[in-house]
């Protein structure tokens, strides 16, 4: 059969129309776990701060209230590494073993895993107490990033303003951005070049490019964070990266996954709301999240960022 000229134009069109659209949804298609969510432990206060330790095979999370860092091993037994966190917050296990911690009270330290000792890293800038140190990100400098929000900090803020700091590997602190509507989350892309802050009094996530060590510019939104019915201003709380650069922001609806670009991949939803989320398992595709009592964990389909 003989086809018309234009008819064959406009059906070639249409064909490449339909190609593009399905070629643009399959870049960044939806991120789903790949089962139920399962409870792991509950009974605790309140939960945050869990970040996995390769080496061991253990998950280190806090309760904040009860100023305990919890350890869960390979074998899912739960033994308490300390009773006197100093409300400790965020966690991260570094490749030397050490496990960073964000102390409320008001210091940065890191605990020698096998004696249990803290070593005191850091507790003023510019001769005045942080506010409350809540969460932490190793770079490959051999420094860290620290939000210091207003949560459980002395009143007037010691600080004045919230913001994030960065702490050298020589001992050096310097407040790198401006006041922020309580910075809580952070975290660095898989090539350390961006600066991820996740605000818990706004809708609009951050990111910063990484021109040196400690050294940020173009500050600007990712995105917007999915609001509850209702509501509005709504933010995060902790955060967690997969190898593929996805995020994994801990909101009032769930686990919100966000792609490099900013855009809107999924949603994983709990019983309770979540606080803060980590990767781990041999092959770091078990999310754990701690979530308000209670610890929850669920397989993805990608594997998290090592943190160490």
């Amino acid at each position: 059969m003989n086809v018309h000229p234009v008819f064959h134009s406009i059906g070639c069109l249409l064909s490449t129309l339909i190609a593009t659209v399905l070629f643009a949804q399959d870049t960044n298609p939806k991120i789903e776990p790949l089962g139920e969510f399962e409870l792991v432990q509950d009974g605790f206060t309140f939960t945050e701060g869990p970040t996995w330790d390769s080496a061991s095979g253990a998950l280190y999370f806090t309760d904040i209230p009860n100023t305990t860092i919890h350890r869960l091993d390979r074998n899912d037994q739960l033994s308490a590494f300390t009773t006197d966190s100093k409300h400790a917050n965020g966690l991260m296990v570094a490749a030397d073993g050490r496990l960073f911690a964000c102390q409320m009270d008001g210091h940065v330290v890191a605990y020698d895993q096998k004696t249990k000792k803290a070593k005191l890293l850091v507790s003023q800038h510019n001769g005045k107490r942080f506010n409350a140190p809540n969460d932490l990100v190793l770079d490959k400098a051999g420094g860290l990033y620290f939000t210091d929000p207003l949560f459980r900090a002395p009143t007037p803020l010691p600080q004045e303003v919230q913001a994030v700091y960065y702490l050298s590997k020589n001992g050096q602190v310097t407040r790198v951005t401006e006041g922020l509507a309580a910075p809580n989350g952070i975290g660095l892309s898989p090539d350390g070049k961006q600066l991820y802050v996740i605000p818990s009094r706004q809708a609009e996530m951050l990111v910063y490019d990484v021109v040196g060590a400690g050294k940020l510019s173009n500050g600007r939104t990712l995105c917007q964070l999915k609001q509850p019915e209702g509501k509005s201003g709504t933010g995060g709380d902790g955060m967690a990266l997969d190898t593929e650069g996805n995020l994994y922001i801990t909101t009032n609806l769930g686990v919100e996954i966000i792609s490099p670009a900013g855009e809107h991949r999924g949603l994983v939803v709990f019983p309770q709301q979540p606080a803060n989320v980590t990767f781990g398992g041999e092959d770091r595709k078990t999310m754990y999240v701690t979530a308000r009592s209670a610890l929850y964990r669920i397989r993805m389909p990608i594997a998290g960022l090592p943190s160490n």
